[in-house]
């Protein structure tokens, strides 16, 4: 599944949708998911996704504030023992302040929303031990003078007695020679003790303890004898500090233990919120809406196995481009979908979009889709689009395409989404087209459902009744030789090839002869279906 999901550039989309998260762990959440196999789940995560959705489109819509996710903390608090540190018990603090927060701005009726009601239901608050965290360290890991009476004073007592040695000091510095003192002197600090610059050799007339001199060494860093005894007292009020410091983490960490357990349940909750919400705003924002989703055979026997409405290829949506809406409507029978139609008519893209909506709405996200759209859940997804040439392994084009094709047949079955662009190119069309011929009519008989485009014209043949596979085509503008991105179930599409040429200006001549080297029953088909579109311009024109 990895490879197909990796060609359908799933992990791109996922971006967007993580784009919406509030938090660091909102979005690894979301950038995790993947395809879910099991119908009830995903039924239930889009169901989820909806309340939300519902509670964001309506008047009383609640934003979500970024919140840390307290790993660490919450991992250290298992350790008997431990002691916090004053930025691992600010996560906790806040943790505890958006739990509480969210769960009143969230809070939701179980009658009108019993998904979101039991996950605010797990959100953990407890004001009390908030308000003595918040109040007693910050998110840049300090300790704040509020953190207890004790602290305040003792920090009250260190600013004094700062004070009083930087003025002792400079008081020693006023009263020097000029001989001795250096221009523009002023106390300063070296290793951690307040000093005064002098000259060298006024040293013996200062006495005291050298610190620090000059690069050039005509300049000493001097703590005088009458400083020492006041800067020890400054020593002393430091320990008691710390002392006192280590006091308020120890208590505030032991008055987080008991609340680790809840603590951990409402950090995942907050992180299952934040993913249900950027979810939403996703569908919000692609204009998605919920689809039904159905077990393998879900649709049996109710007229069809997939239904999609208005589908758009998300990624063009996240670019803000103007996307042209689908409908792929697949009746009890039908497997296989054969899209043709010119090169830049859109035929890759609708085949990614089949990929795409199917692939996120098993991961429990809303895809741009219209209401009333069914999607059965794949239980495995394969993929064979574009140049994956391998040169580590020495494989052309051709050959990398049959690798992923010989797995495909092997593999895909009954729950199997195959997705297969430009079946058949590569080698000789003649056995292009009969290799591809038996790869279609195996994976049909296989029953998995296919969405498969190809040039090769002969393909658009082996569409009969009972067979399981239907044509399609991406609509081509053949008047403005422009292609309109129209999907059209039940009919082949024509490649315009030769068309093309005449518009920009082949001779006549050379386009006549290669006329006359066409397959006569891929002509007389096209000409059909010539004369099948001139007639519906008509009408439309006469409309």
């Amino acid at each position: 599944m990895d490879h197909a999901l990796g060609i359908l550039e799933f992990d791109r989309a996922l971006e967007f949708v993580a784009k919406f998260a509030a938090s660091r762990v909102g979005r690894a959440r979301i950038q995790a998911l993947r395809p879910c196999t099991d119908p009830t789940r995903v039924d239930r995560e889009l169901a989820a996704v909806q309340e939300v959705l519902t509670r964001i489109q309506g008047a009383t819509e609640a934003g979500l504030p970024s919140f840390p996710d307290g790993e660490e903390a919450l991992a250290r608090l298992e350790i008997d023992g431990s002691v916090l540190t004053p930025d691992e018990l600010w996560s906790i603090g806040v943790l505890l302040e958006v739990g509480r927060v969210v769960s009143v701005t969230w809070e939701a009726e179980e009658g009108e929303a019993p998904l979101l009601a039991e996950l605010v239901g797990r959100l953990k608050g407890n004001e009390p031990l908030e308000k003595r965290i918040l109040r007693s360290v910050d998110g840049d890991g300090a300790v704040l003078d509020t953190a207890s009476k004790e602290l305040a004073g003792l920090r009250q007592k260190l600013q004094g007695r700062h004070t009083r040695v930087v003025r002792h000091l400079e008081t020693v510095l006023d009263g020097l020679d000029s001989a001795h003192r250096v221009s523009d002197a002023s106390v300063t600090i070296r290793e951690g003790r307040y000093v005064i610059p002098v000259r060298r050799e006024g040293k013996g007339r200062v006495g005291g303890y050298v610190h620090d001199e000059s690069a050039s060494g005509a300049t000493l860093f001097v703590e005088p004898p009458s400083a020492i005894e006041l800067m020890n007292e400054i020593r002393g009020l430091e320990r008691e500090e710390v002392r006192e410091v280590q006091r308020v983490l120890r208590e505030l960490t032991d008055a987080c233990r008991p609340e680790a357990d809840g603590l951990k349940a409402s950090v995942d909750a907050l992180a299952e919120l934040d993913s249900r919400r950027a979810r939403a705003l996703a569908a919000r924002a692609w204009d998605g809406a919920r689809p039904t989703v159905t077990d393998w055979e879900g649709g049996a026997g109710e007229g069809s196995i997939l239904d999609i409405r208005s589908g758009r290829y998300p990624l063009l949506l996240t670019s803000g481009v103007d996307v042209v809406p689908f409908d792929l409507h697949l009746e009890d029978g039908e497997r296989l979908v054969l899209v043709s139609g010119p090169n830049t008519g859109g035929k890759t893209v609708f085949l990614k979009s089949i990929g795409l909506i199917s692939a996120l709405t098993q991961s429990g996200i809303i895809p741009p889709v219209a209401p009333g759209s069914r999607l059965p859940v794949f239980g495995s997804y394969y993929a064979d689009v574009g140049d994956e040439q391998s040169i580590a392994q020495s494989l052309s084009t051709f050959s990398a395409h049959l690798k992923n094709l010989r797995e495909i047949v092997d593999r895909a079955g009954p729950g199997s989404l195959v997705l297969m662009d430009e079946l058949g190119t590569g080698t000789d069309p003649k056995e292009g087209e009969a290799l591809s011929r038996a790869i279609l009519e195996t994976l049909a008989d296989a029953g998995c459902v296919a969405v498969v485009t190809s040039h090769l014209g002969g393909l658009r043949r082996i569409a009969a009744e009972g067979s399981g596979v239907v044509n399609a085509s991406m609509q081509f503008d053949a008047d403005h030789m422009a292609p309109s991105y129209q999907f059209r179930k039940g009919r082949p599409g024509r490649s315009y090839g030769l068309a093309i040429a005449r518009g920009l200006g082949f001779p006549g001549e050379l386009l006549d002869r290669a006329e006359t080297y066409r397959d006569e029953a891929e002509a007389r088909l096209d000409d059909v279906l010539q004369s099948l579109e001139a007639k519906e311009r008509e009408a439309a024109q006469l409309a």
